[in-house]
């Protein structure tokens, strides 16, 4: 079974429904300047929609442990989400921005160009996050008040709050740094990483908040901890903005998200 309803010739391409598939969730070195343009987009598209549920995923989790110490938890993850959608909102945009930038110079053969460009953007997104971790670090409480918490909420709430607001640089980078190597037409790495990352979450998430084992008993706070322990870990599969850096140069080679991940150091 072909998806471009023509047999295959020598040399190039395999578009069977197999191989696409593959392709979709393991990788791909194909060029997608050339070729099926459905094809390219199964094949990117299935990754970056499973990579989405994925992000969604961390608040689903956290709110289903944290549910079983009661209600006032529950409104603290319901509360901090709503807010920590602005951040999502900032990730998302700059993600875009990013692969559409990365996709022009990797489509012009320009490697060097798109590794400046993947470097600017971890940058820019650096700036962003430190911008928008300052009101919820330091305004907590004021924030609370605006969504209409009451007292036990925020007594019990502000440390996950802030946790979260804090760190809100590895959300950042996890939905930009996705970005970079989409535009570089490896869409798969991004599921790989945030399935690593949620399963470090779903890990953790009770050792923290239950205090199973040699691990403390944080409540809802646990939860931030966990939380943030897997999406840095996603980041740093990725190896961040530091690497890419220090190197700024893209490779050559027969595919662009090889070369993409050799700029990072991965």
């Amino acid at each position: 079974m072909s998806f471009d309803g023509q047999n295959t010739p020598v040399g190039a391409a395999n578009n069977s429904f197999k191989s696409v598939m593959r392709e979709a969730f393991v990788g791909t070195s194909r060029d997608f300047t050339q070729g099926s343009i459905l094809v390219g987009l199964i094949i990117l598209a299935i990754p970056m929609i499973l990579e989405m549920s994925m992000e969604a995923l961390f608040a689903i989790v956290d709110t289903f442990f944290v549910a079983k110490l009661g209600p006032e938890p529950v409104a603290v993850v319901g509360l901090t989400e709503s807010v920590l959608a602005l951040v999502y909102a900032v990730g998302v945009g700059l993600s875009i921005g990013a692969t559409a930038m990365v996709a022009r110079r990797v489509g012009e053969k320009d490697m060097d160009g798109a590794a400046r460009t993947a470097t600017h953007a971890v940058y820019l997104g650096l700036i962003v996050a430190v911008i928008m971790a300052i009101p919820g670090v330091f305004f907590p409480r004021e924030i609370f008040g605006l969504l209409g918490a009451e007292a036990s909420v925020m007594q019990i709430g502000l440390p996950f709050m802030q946790i979260m607001f804090g760190t809100n640089a590895v959300i950042v980078f996890l939905f930009l740094l996705n970005g970079i190597f989409r535009g570089a037409g490896d869409a798969a790495i991004a599921l790989r990483v945030l399935i690593i990352a949620n399963g470090l979450n779903i890990i953790l998430d009770p050792m923290f908040i239950f205090g199973i084992g040699f691990f403390p008993e944080w409540g809802v706070t646990g939860a931030a901890v966990a939380t943030v322990i897997g999406r840095t870990s996603g980041v740093a599969l990725l190896r961040g903005p530091c690497s890419c850096a220090r190197t700024g140069v893209l490779t050559s080679g027969p595919s662009t998200g090889d070369s993409i991940r050799r700029s990072f150091g991965a």
